[in-house]
């Protein structure tokens, strides 16, 4: 059929199967015909706060069935939904709304300078009962959501999509149409959760949405509602590949069809570890960023497994990539990553600019291509690390870290050194999913790295911080060969150097330290569980972070 508009394909949905569960949430469910009068209802109450066609409407709810209600009213009106974490603080809440300027903020405390300043209503709002709950007469803006992202830079912008906010609910994408049980166990205000399970909910697919990630419940909502497609971040699949055997393998995944993952490196030893367990045939993963711009990739499992570490081939045509001067590089050379601009952008900002040249764009990822036009990323640009004159990619090295068994998590940074300008600095987070500590020393975390021999201990039991000697130190010894006696093979990596490792301080995740922290790190490897996090109060570099991945 052809295409609808969002709230025209909720209300078509409900009239040809009203009482199917469209969304199941914490022990709650909503069939078709509920979820949509109740946005239909809450349209009409938004719409007297004074929400109009094209206005922004800042969402701020966590991962509940309150929030797809809100998102479907604000489209029901033509208008645009920005989804808001709702644990930011407000020094970062205030510049967002200062860029986007919405019409009505949905679920901000009154006592917070943003309900002074902007109409607003309290998460838990319900429409009057008296309210008209019929549907409503199509509308549709001239961009389809908006979304909040700090990127490379650290500050804070707007993207605001010219995708329309349209869809046939009769198609199916990359696997998920109307026959669907999608999983959402990431957080709605993050890209990937949010477009996915629109796309899946507005396709006749049954939302089954996580509160708050946990591996052990993610693996029991997929044996019991037989989930068979899945948006995540390889954090989880890693916290949910680090599950003792007995309880990863007692649970029944075989109604899995797509586990698609973005947001993040998917290291190749994890991915063949899942293909391994349920099948490269169900891996997928994604190349792209909240803009959607030109630059996106898709790889298969198999595709993954035959070159192992790639995001696929660029969907519009080959990258061009670069070195520091803006020369072209060849092929197996790593540089900067652009791509040709789309002929009708399908983005803009508020509060920033697009980085184009000559018709090219680029997010500041650094990368190289191999001779069959398959793309490899190495890190961001402003993540890497020049130490002794030589470029260490932070993925690098916390891809090696996270192979260990025992570390959950690892934050790769650069610290200022007088000698080396920078010295590589990894904090890990270690210990075991059910809260044991594990007692690893530096040489089991890096088996294939040369360790110093002043590495030092400090009675913190489960975190280590390692930073990387001077070149010119490297005569300081240490073991070279692994436990077996048998010589260490060196790593090609530019990271494969010396190591000295040391205990770090118990870190309170105050909000000034996690703002300073991001800032010194665009990965947003806040919680040393998820690139992701949001959430405050954790315990950095414990092992017993209290984070979770997707943050919510």
């Amino acid at each position: 059929m052809s295409e609808l508009t969002h709230g025209e394909a909720m209300s078509w949905l409900a009239r040809q199967d009203p009482h199917r569960r469209a969304i199941v949430c914490d022990g709650a469910s909503v069939t078709r015909i509920e979820l949509d009068g109740r946005a239909n209802a809450m349209a009409r109450t938004y719409a007297r706060l004074g929400v109009k066609g094209d206005d922004i409407v800042a969402l701020m709810v966590p991962n509940s069935i309150e929030f797809y209600v809100a998102a479907l009213a604000v489209w029901k009106l033509g208008a645009v939904p920005m989804p808001v974490s709702h644990r930011l603080p407000d020094a970062e809440l205030e510049p967002i709304l200062d860029l986007a300027q919405p019409s009505l903020v949905v679920g901000v405390d009154g006592d917070r300078p943003a309900a002074a300043r902007f109409a607003s209503v309290a998460i838990g709002f319900e429409a009057d009962p008296a309210v008209d709950d019929a549907p409503l007469p199509p509308a549709l803006a001239r961009y389809g959501r908006a979304l909040t992202s700090g990127g490379s830079t650290g500050r804070p912008k707007v993207v605001v999509s010219h995708v329309l906010a349209v869809v046939d609910p009769e198609s199916e994408t990359v696997g998920l149409g109307p026959d669907s049980v999608q999983l959402v166990p990431g957080p709605l205000f993050h890209n990937a959760p949010f477009i996915t399970s629109c796309q899946g909910l507005l396709r006749g697919a049954t939302l089954v949405v996580m509160t708050r990630f946990d591996p052990a419940v993610m693996l029991e909502l997929i044996e019991q509602q037989r989930v068979t497609w899945m948006q995540v971040v390889p954090t989880m699949l890693q916290r949910v590949w680090r599950l003792p055997d007995q309880e990863r393998l007692g649970r029944d995944v075989s109604s899995l069809e797509v586990v698609f993952s973005t947001g993040g490196p998917f290291p190749a030893w994890l991915k063949q570890a899942w293909a391994g367990w349920i099948g490269a045939d169900k891996l997928l993963e994604a190349y792209g960023s909240s803009e959607q711009y030109g630059g996106s990739t898709l790889v298969t499992g198999e595709e993954a497994l035959r070159k192992p570490g790639t995001v696929g081939r660029p969907r519009y045509g080959p990258p061009r990539i670069v070195d520091e001067n803006g020369h072209p590089v060849g092929v197996g050379q790593v540089g900067l990553i652009y791509f040709e601009r789309l002929e009708k952008p399908n983005y803009h900002y508020l509060g920033a600019e697009s980085q184009i040249v000559d018709g090219w764009e680029t997010l500041g990822d650094m990368g190289y291509v191999d001779e069959d036009g398959y793309l490899f990323l190495a890190d961001r640009r402003v993540d890497m690390i020049v130490t002794g004159g030589e470029n260490v990619f932070p993925a690098e090295v916390e891809a090696a870290l996270d192979q260990h068994p025992d570390v959950r998590s690892s934050a790769v940074i650069g610290l200022p050194d007088d000698d080396l300008g920078q010295r590589v600095h990894a904090i890990v987070d270690v210990g075991r999913h059910d809260g044991t500590i594990a007692d690893v020393g530096p040489a089991e975390l890096l088996p294939s790295w040369p360790i110093a021999s002043c590495a030092t201990r400090s009675p913190a039991p489960s975190s280590w911080s390692a930073s990387r000697c001077a070149p010119t130190r490297a005569r300081c010894g240490g073991p070279s060969s692994a436990t077996n006696g048998s010589p260490r093979r060196r790593r090609r990596s530019s990271a494969s150097k010396h190591v000295i490792v040391r205990r770090t301080l118990r870190v309170p995740s105050t909000g000034t330290w996690v703002n300073e922290f991001r800032r010194a790190s665009s990965s947003y490897v806040v919680s040393l569980a998820d690139p992701h996090c949001e959430q405050p109060g954790i315990d950095v570099g414990l092992g017993t972070a209290t984070g979770s991945p997707g943050g919510h």
